[in-house]
């Protein structure tokens, strides 16, 4: 690659949790694809993604990187179905709140990524175990609009770990490919058509991530 703007990009991290997650990443286009970016698979659970990414980020060669946690989610709002993208305004756990950046971006690259399906923006909250019944209609009446065990933790750490001290001005952002939704409640992911549609959807998103990467030349507002 010639030196230029690109040079000026600062790493991408991609981070998920599962292994079927990270299969449809890696088989996803490699075109256009930065310089330096890797994904990361972190293991399930918030405590496997803050240890995954703290350690991440502290090697010399992630400094300033930019951080996008990603997989499946289930979605919370009626109406929803499984292949639909959440993209996180913000995400959030009982330690507080993280804001994401260049959303409207990210979200109208991934309607080009991925058209037909539907792309919702708003909050994604984080749990430590699976979320059913009651549980889900009041993280939906706290105003989430999606949930999963990873992204709020892996934005928290990236922000606000201590192992990266640089976290205040890191750009972060949480995309997640809905598998569970009220009307489509999720047995087993691999055993489900929805789990079929998100991950064909997840393996189609990574030119919508490497957009919303470049645009980090581009002045914050």
């Amino acid at each position: 690659m010639s030196a230029g703007p690109a040079a000026d990009l600062p790493p991408l991290l991609i981070a998920c949790a599962l292994r079927i997650e990270r299969t449809a990443l890696r088989s996803g286009r490699e075109r256009d694809a930065p310089e330096r970016y890797e994904v990361l698979r972190t293991g399930m659970g918030p405590r496997a993604a803050e240890r995954t990414v703290g350690r991440k980020l502290a090697e010399p060669e992630q400094h300033g990187a930019a951080v996008l946690a990603t997989g499946f989610c289930a979605g919370l709002l009626p109406g929803m179905s499984p292949g639909d993208l959440i993209v996180a305004e913000e995400t959030r756990d009982p330690r507080g709140t993280v804001a994401c950046a260049g959303t409207a971006l990210l979200a109208e690259a991934l309607a080009r990524a991925v058209p037909g399906r539907t792309v919702h923006l708003g909050a994604l909250t984080g749990s430590d175990h699976v979320v059913r019944g009651q549980e889900r209609a009041e993280l939906r009446a706290g105003g989430a609009i999606g949930v999963d065990m990873e992204s709020a933790a892996t934005l928290w750490t990236a922000t606000r770990g201590g192992s990266a001290p640089e976290g205040a001005d890191r750009p972060v952002a949480a995309v997640r490919v809905i598998v569970d939704a009220p009307e489509h409640e999720l047995v087993r992911i691999g055993t489900v058509r929805g789990g079929i549609s998100a991950f064909r959807v997840l393996r189609a998103v990574l030119p919508a991530f490497y957009e919303w990467h470049r645009s980090l030349l581009l002045p914050r507002r």
